[in-house]
């Protein structure tokens, strides 16, 4: 997905500044794509440089002229195919993998500790998604249809998920550790065979 779309999906909503913008994302896409102040206003300016985003500079008396970006038809017409084309799929990536592949260099009381911290760290992460909802309440008027709010949550139903599959797996590894068991499930278990070399 690039930060062009998402702000195009925004912008389609109504038109924001750079700083309304940052707002919109750290209460709604952040769990999954998280966009800092810089990244959006470079993304906006070549928005604009396309044509797929107008700017209107609107003069503030007691603080700098604000910028607002509204979507042209050109944006949406490129939101809509976007929205509509297959998403290549991400390789996936994950230090946190890698470390755990190598893990076997470490005592088990570290690993331990290592496991422990995660699965508190996902936790948290489980609370912050429990906010979420209540945080994008304002900006539900936006949507214009509960079905649109509908997919929106969607997205938190996913990172819920996938939070709570990757703690049960913790959870699953730290009781296997603190039993000395050295146990796989049954699906990923090499065969005998595979172990003799």
């Amino acid at each position: 997905m690039s930060l062009e779309h998402a702000i195009l999906g925004f912008l389609h909503y109504k038109p924001l500044s750079g700083y309304d913008l940052k707002k919109a994302f750290d209460t709604s896409v952040r769990h999954f794509w998280p966009a800092d102040q810089s990244q959006i206003y470079r993304t906006l300016a070549g928005l604009a440089e396309k044509g797929w985003a107008e700017v209107e500079v609107i003069h503030q008396e007691d603080r700098p002229d604000r910028k607002v970006y509204h979507l042209t038809p050109a944006g949406r017409a490129e939101l809509l195919r976007w929205l509509t084309t297959p998403v290549p799929p991400e390789e996936p990536r994950s230090a946190n993998l890698v470390q755990v592949f190598f893990s076997g260099l470490l005592s088990d009381e570290e690993v331990l500790a290592y496991f422990e911290r995660a699965a508190a760290q996902m936790r948290r992460l489980l609370e912050v998604y429990a906010r979420v909802p209540e945080q994008a309440a304002p900006y539900y008027a936006l949507a214009g249809s509960p079905r649109e709010i509908f997919y929106w949550l969607l997205t938190l139903e996913c990172g819920v998920i996938n939070a709570r599959a990757q703690l049960a797996w913790m959870e699953s590894v730290i009781e296997r550790l603190r039993e000395g068991r050295y146990e796989l499930m049954p699906e990923v278990r090499p065969k005998q065979d595979d172990c003799s070399s």
